[in-house]
């Protein structure tokens, strides 16, 4: 099979289309609300973070089901 380079242009064409846009300076006000942060409330989610792990016994891993009394 001999070479071809039309595949090469394709696939550069439509990693070209994927590039990204800056954002503008009015854009970033919107950005920076606390709603659009990934933790809205870092406070709040540290303070039920450590509610569950004083009560469950258990440190680490909020993501994985079970705790420290083996009762999953």
């Amino acid at each position: 099979m001999a070479y071809t380079p039309i595949i090469p242009l394709l696939l550069a064409l439509v990693l070209a289309g994927c590039s990204l846009e800056p954002v503008k300076p009015w854009q970033r006000d919107l950005l920076a609300q606390p709603s659009m942060q990934l933790d809205p409330a870092p406070v709040d989610s540290y303070l039920d973070g450590h509610i569950y792990f004083s009560k469950e016994a258990a440190s680490g891993g909020a993501g994985i089901g079970g705790g420290g009394c083996g009762c999953n």
